[in-house]
């Protein structure tokens, strides 16, 4: 406990060594004091309290005559530990507040959450699309542009209060190196900087849904996108997805906002062919519909060449266009970043502002760095050639070992999505297989409904996973699989 939470008044008519008595008697009665650490000394808590030793001395004395406080021999003064103990068991003087009937409660209270693992790590075989093999982190690169974020001239953008706005060099980075590549052009005032693709759709959803609002969403989906828009009070309209992604509402009218994932569908990672795309984009631009594109892994494509993304086919200005930096870097980074027409910018920057403020000035100028340098690039360049090695090895070996029949692998994304046959319980395979040292994630929480259909799906990461483990991972889960009634 820090001394100075102790407290005298000297302007008091009671004397300084009852009132340290007090304060010491109530610092042990609210349990500020640790019952295995030895109390201050008498001369420390004199200087910090700028009184005479003798003062803290007759404190001590009443309180250890009183049995609050007991004596070691060489070891100093404790707490005794049968008062703590009385304390912790006494009924409580005041029933405090119920919490739970003063908190909010939101419309997606009843959807279930992705579950994640917290020591991932240590099972050998962890099959894990939301985690990063940390070994293929470029911490050198990143440990410079971290650096030099904080000399001259960077210093200044990267500790500075910037209010709402964004550092510019980063939105230059992102509109000249990152955005073309999707075939996407952006002025400076049409992008956004985000804490990731979570916060730009939160961002989206508090500025322009309601509980009268619908929302399309894929199903399966992005289970979080469905709890974020959900929260706003708006009704969701689930768009089924086929072999060749999510399958276009034939009317947008009623739809203000429609959620897609069209590069690598998730959870399935299957890619939106042309024709979808082009009907995508101008049916919603007909009917006045907020088409959201979340292009969270477009780098990660294997075989053929990637599709443009929405946003290049973009004519209206109602394409937003979600980018980020977590499943390629760390999800730890916590930042990305959305495009789109320049009066939602500024809105969406409005809210931020009282929200956060801004992303942190120091992670997106060295993010800046990082990609002016070409580091960036570089990085990325090697982490493609690792996880294509990864999708070459893990659909090999599926494809051998596994008891059922697959049904063909998209040629791209960071996981495989799994259908097992009919009567098939990926979560029964996900407990059983936790005890065998295989981290697996249940695909039931992607579908509207967690019925006997939705418990038929698993997926399978692999970038998290060492190369090496991928085949005898995949071996003892296909053992499991056997072994399911």
């Amino acid at each position: 406990m820090a001394l100075t939470l102790l407290q005298l008044d000297r302007d008091s008519a009671e004397p300084l060594y009852r009132q340290a008595r007090r304060a010491l008697e109530n610092a042990v009665t609210t349990g500020l004091f640790d019952l295995d650490q030895p109390l201050p000394s008498s001369r420390a808590l004199a200087d910090e309290l700028g009184v005479s030793r003798n003062t803290i001395k007759l404190a001590y004395e009443e309180l250890i005559a009183e049995g609050i406080v007991i004596s070691h021999e060489r070891k100093g003064l404790f707490v005794n530990p049968d008062v703590q103990s009385a304390l912790i068991n006494a009924p409580d003087r005041t029933p405090g507040i119920d919490w739970s009937r003063r908190t909010r409660g939101f419309p997606d209270a009843r959807l279930p959450h992705i579950e994640k693992v917290a020591d991932w790590s240590s099972y050998p075989y962890p099959f894990l699309a939301g985690q990063v093999d940390v070994r293929s982190f470029p911490v050198r690169a990143w440990q410079r542009a971290l650096r030099e974020s904080l000399y001259h001239p960077h210093i200044y953008p990267s500790l500075q209060d910037s209010l709402g706005s964004d550092d510019p060099m980063l939105v230059d980075v992102v509109r000249r190196q990152l955005l073309p590549a999707r075939g996407i052009e952006a002025e400076p005032e049409e992008i956004l900087i985000t804490v990731g693709s979570q916060h730009g759709l939160d961002l989206l959803g508090r500025s322009l849904l309601s509980s009268r609002s619908t929302v399309a969403v894929e199903s399966p989906g992005y289970l979080d996108a469905r709890h974020i828009f959900a929260r706003t009070g708006a009704a969701l309209r689930p768009m089924s997805v086929d072999g060749d992604g999510a399958v276009p509402p034939t009317d947008f009218a009623g739809i203000d906002l429609a959620y897609v994932t069209p590069s690598h569908q998730s959870p399935t990672n299957v890619t939106l062919p042309m024709e979808r795309r082009l009907h995508f984009v101008q049916r919603a631009a007909a009917a006045g519909t907020v088409l959201v594109e979340d292009d969270y892994d477009s780098e990660f494509r294997y075989q053929g060449r990637p599709s443009p993304a929405l946003k290049a086919l973009d004519n209206s200005g109602d394409v937003v266009y979600l980018g980020t930096f977590s499943k390629f870097l760390s999800p730890g980074l916590r930042l990305g970043y959305l495009v789109a027409h320049r009066d939602l910018v500024r809105e969406l920057a409005e809210i931020r502002r009282y929200e956060l403020r801004h992303p942190a000035g120091q992670l997106q100028r060295a993010m800046a760095l990082f990609i002016g340098s070409g580091d960036y690039h570089r990085a990325l360049r090697r982490q493609k050639a690792k996880l294509q090695q990864r999708w070459l090895t893990m659909t090999d070996a599926v494809e051998r070992l596994f008891p059922f029949p697959t049904e063909g692998f998209p040629p791209g994304g960071v996981s495989l999505w799994m259908r097992g046959p009919e009567g098939f319980d990926a979560r029964v395979l996900a407990e059983r297989a936790r005890g065998a040292g295989v981290l697996i994630e249940p695909g039931d929480v992607y579908f509207p409904a967690a019925d006997a259909h939705a418990r038929r799906h698993f997926r399978l990461g692999y970038v998290a996973i060492p190369l090496r483990a991928i085949e005898p991972g995949v071996r003892v889960l296909a053992e499991l699989i056997r072994e399911l009634p």
